[in-house]
Order: C-alpha cells, then sequence, then structure tokens
C-alpha cells in the first residue's frame, strides 16, 4: 500500500474518529486506523468510549434505574406493577445491539467523509510513516504529512487483584455479568467504580466500595461529595474510605479480599464478583518506533503541548493518551483542534472549561473549580448553594435530592465553577459552561428568565443566591471568603 495521506489517525475512539472526520471534512485526505475487534473479529470504529466504556455501560445504567424504579418507586405515582424481574442476558443484549448500532454509525460516517478506515494495528516510525499490520497479518507502510496519535487509554491492574477474567474483572468485564452477584466488592470509588457499582446494586447486589483514599471523590468540590456519599449510601452502596486492598484468593466461585481499613486493622470480607476501578493508563504500547522521535512523560503519557503537537514535527497526540482528564469530550476537541490547525486554522481548547460527570442517580457533574482549589489560590470569592427539594419541577417527579453550588469572584462575579448532585446534573452543568465560555458573572445567569417549571430553575437560584438574591429559600447572610 503506497498511498500518501496528508492525514493518518492512530485510533478510533472519540478522539481520533472525531480528529479524522474534521480533517477530511477540511478536504485532507484522511486515514485511520483501528485496532479493535468485535466477538466475531471483524474491525470495528469507537474505541474504548463506544465499545466497552461509555455507551455500554450508560446502557446498562439506564436498564437498571428502570428496573428499579419499576420495583420501588412507581407505586407513590399510583402505578401497581406486580412482581418485577430483571432478564439480565436480555439487558446484556440490549446493551451489545446499542453498541453495534453505534460503531456502525461511525463507519457510515468515515464513508460519507471519505475518510479511509483501516482495520489492524497501526506504529508510528520515523519520518511520519506509520507501520500498518492488518488483521491478517499483512504488514505494510504508509507516509502521512501529519499524524495523530489516538490510542487511548486501557485500565490499570494491580497485583493484590489480578484480573482474571471470572471472579475478579476490570470495567469491561462487569459489562458482562450474565447474573446479579449477591455479593460485589469494588476497588475504587471513583467515577467508574460508583457507576458500575450503582449498576449491580439497583439489581439487587450487595455492593461494597474499597477506596484506599482518605476524601470520597477527592478531585470533586467536598460540599458536593460529601452529599453524594450520603445520597449513594441511603441507595445501599457500601462506601469505605481509607481502605488499601493487601491482597485477594480466589475460592471456588468467590472471591476472599483482604484489606487495610481506616484505622490500620486487618480485614477480610469475601465477594462473587469483585471489579477492579482503580484508574487507566495511556495505552502507548506498541505504538511508537525507538527512532519516532515521540517522547512520552514520567507518567507514560505522549508528551505534548497546549495545541497538542509532540516533540517530533508533524506528529500530533490527543485524548487518553495525554496530559488532561481523562473524557471523551475532551479527546474529541482536542481533535477538531489539531485537525483545524493542521489545516492552518488557529482553534484552542478551553481546557479550564470542561465539564466531567459522574452517571449515578442523581447524576453528579462539575465546570470550572472546586471551591478548595479556588481558596487554595487565596482568592476572595462568595459561595450560592440552592436545593432541589426547592424546585417544583424536582418535587412533582419525586427527584429532589441534591443541590446546585455556584462559586464566583467575590470582586468581578465571574463565574469559577459550578457543582451539581441531582437530576439532569450533566445536562444543567452544560448551562454554565456555556454560560461561563462567554464571561458570564453570576448576576447575568440570576438576571436571566429561566422556564418554570424545570429543574434549570436551581441553577438560576444558585446564581441568585451567591449575592444573597435567591427567591425561593431563605438566603444565608452573606460572607466573602
Amino acid at each position: 500500500m503506497s498511498d500518501k495521506y496528508d492525514v493518518i489517525v492512530i485510533g478510533s475512539g472519540p478522539a481520533g474518529y472525531v480528529a479524522a472526520i474534521r480533517a477530511a471534512q477540511l478536504g485532507l485526505k484522511t486515514a485511520c486506523i483501528e485496532k479493535w475487534k468485535d466477538s466475531s473479529g471483524a474491525g470495528v470504529n469507537g474505541g474504548t468510549c463506544l465499545n466497552v466504556g461509555c455507551i455500554p455501560s450508560k446502557a446498562l445504567l439506564d436498564s437498571s434505574h428502570k428496573y428499579h424504579a419499576a420495583k420501588a418507586d412507581y407505586q407513590s405515582h399510583g402505578i401497581n406493577t406486580g412482581d418485577v424481574s430483571i432478564d439480565v442476558p436480555s439487558m446484556i443484549a440490549r446493551k451489545e445491539k446499542i453498541v453495534k448500532q453505534m460503531s456502525g454509525g461511525i463507519a457510515g460516517l468515515f464513508k460519507s467523509n471519505k475518510v479511509t478506515s483501516l482495520y489492524g494495528t497501526g506504529k508510528l516510525l520515523a519520518g511520519r510513516q506509520v507501520e500498518l499490520t492488518d488483521n491478517d497479518g499483512n504488514v505494510s507502510v504508509l507516509d502521512a504529512d501529519n499524524v495523530i496519535l489516538a490510542s487511548g487509554s486501557v485500565p490499570v491492574d494491580i497485583p493484590v487483584a489480578p484480573v482474571d477474567g471470572d471472579i475478579i474483572v476490570d470495567s469491561t468485564g462487569a459489562l458482562e455479568f450474565s447474573e446479579v452477584p449477591e455479593r460485589l466488592g469494588v476497588i475504587g470509588a471513583g467515577v467508574i467504580g460508583l457507576e458500575l457499582g450503582s449498576v449491580w446494586g439497583r439489581l439487587g447486589s450487595k455492593v461494597v466500595c474499597l477506596e484506599a483514599l482518605d476524601s470520597f471523590l477527592a478531585n470533586m468540590d467536598q460540599q458536593i461529595a460529601k452529599e453524594t456519599r450520603k445520597i449513594l449510601t441511603k441507595q445501599g452502596l457500601d462506601i469505605r474510605t481509607s481502605c488499601r486492598v493487601t491482597g485477594s484468593e480466589v475460592k471456588g466461585k468467590e472471591v476472599e479480599v483482604t484489606y487495610t481499613d481506616a484505622e490500620g486493622n486487618d480485614q477480610k470480607e469475601t465477594f462473587d464478583k469483585l471489579v477492579v476501578c482503580v484508574g487507566r493508563r495511556p495505552y502507548t504500547e506498541g505504538l511508537l518506533a525507538g527512532d519516532s522521535g515521540v517522547n512520552l512523560d514520567e507518567r507514560g503519557f505522549i508528551y505534548v503541548n497546549d495545541l497538542c503537537s509532540t516533540s517530533a514535527p508533524g506528529v500530533w497526540a490527543i485524548g487518553d493518551v495525554v496530559r488532561g482528564p481523562m473524557l471523551a469530550h475532551k479527546g474529541s476537541e482536542e481533535g477538531v483542534m489539531v485537525a483545524e490547525r493542521i489545516a492552518g486554522q488557529k482553534p484552542l481548547v478551553n481546557y479550564d472549561i470542561i465539564p466531567s460527570v459522574i452517571y449515578t442517580h442523581p447524576e453528579v457533574a462539575a465546570v470550572g473549580r472546586t471551591e478548595e482549589q479556588v481558596k487554595a489560590d487565596g482568592e476572595e470569592y462568595n459561595v450560592g448553594v440552592f436545593p432541589f427539594v426547592a424546585i417544583g419541577r424536582a418535587v412533582a417527579a419525586d427527584e429532589a435530592e441534591g443541590m446546585v453550588k455556584m462559586i464566583a469572584d467575590a470582586k468581578t462575579d465571574r463565574v469559577l465553577g459550578c457543582h451539581i448532585v441531582g437530576p439532569n446534573a450533566a445536562d444543567l452543568v452544560q448551562q454554565v459552561a456555556l454560560a461561563m465560555e462567554f464571561g458570564t458573572t453570576a448576576e447575568d445567569i440570576g438576571m436571566t428568565v429561566f422556564g418554570h417549571p424545570t429543574f434549570s430553575e436551581a441553577v438560576k437560584e444558585a446564581a441568585l443566591a451567591v449575592n444573597g438574591h435567591a427567591i425561593h429559600m431563605p438566603n444565608r447572610k452573606r460572607r466573602k471568603k
């Protein structure tokens, strides 16, 4: 294969496939290499997010929420459902159907945008050449003016709980259970651990989350983290912080986990399944030839500057394989930026305004800085907090748990961050992200007309509360912090 491309993208996850499509839209001859295979051995696009991450986990989260609602919540609405049961294989089959539909959608987008889709393993050589080993083992070398590395990330393995794919699984395996485990252990109470724990907890598992850190959701605003823990504990998740797993032993069809608790005492817990969710690491195995000119940083990420340019001319890297939050939308925006820069445009990614979401129920979402970060920066600030229990739409929908928290600069009133635990938090926080892109003040949001009754009124009221003007709750005496 001797074709030369303007752009070759290695990886077709949310970063890679978006970069390839945007490059092709800009008139650049583009190819995208993907090594992922489905259960039949056929190449599929979409990477971790689509195949074993964001999309399938949301499918199961929605299925489990509907089951739990039918079983426990509908009666208060006057809806009697009788005995409700869960057919796990049917739930998994629905998830697989969604994944297939979405991956097929990317193939269709590649075709309509004239992106050449290549299935196999890509390796960056010197001089912007890419070695392609296709799924039949045939090797060829492709030439490109620009190469975009978007190889993504993989779950972190820990020696104290080696994944066997049966009793001890990673996040991928936790999406494939054929029945509801009676006792489920989750190592790590971060985003992935809480989402997967919620799925199986709603379906009837007794879930224990073992978190090594002494604070829950340490990177989030701690007022919101505290409220989230209270809500999830009420739902039945047993979240144990300061618990460091020291070993695991599979005994037949169960696993015995040993750990050190917050007081330093040795403890044991037995589970039917154990999910290891201690984070993800950049995936660069086999990606770079020794003379490629691309450098890694001390944590194993591909080193890039603010524009996602690597240390090798004409080679870029985006998504989970580079610094910054491992979020699909962050990678996609980097993909667009790089494609447009290759085409001669000058876009930037605003890394200060990247929303993050935990898709539990209720959802947890954030944009901008936490109160802890603002305080550490030594800035004076005001805070507005408003609970969903004072929002008519939330009460009418039985979705009144949680709150909206808004942080604004004390001098300029510029919104510095917004943090939400509650109904539709992912979509509500996006309103604030959009406003922050335009340099909004809390007063600006407070003066905007919001529809009534809506969940988003909590955003308006939190903005009003920043300056002591909330309408539907008593205002606390204001003080600058």
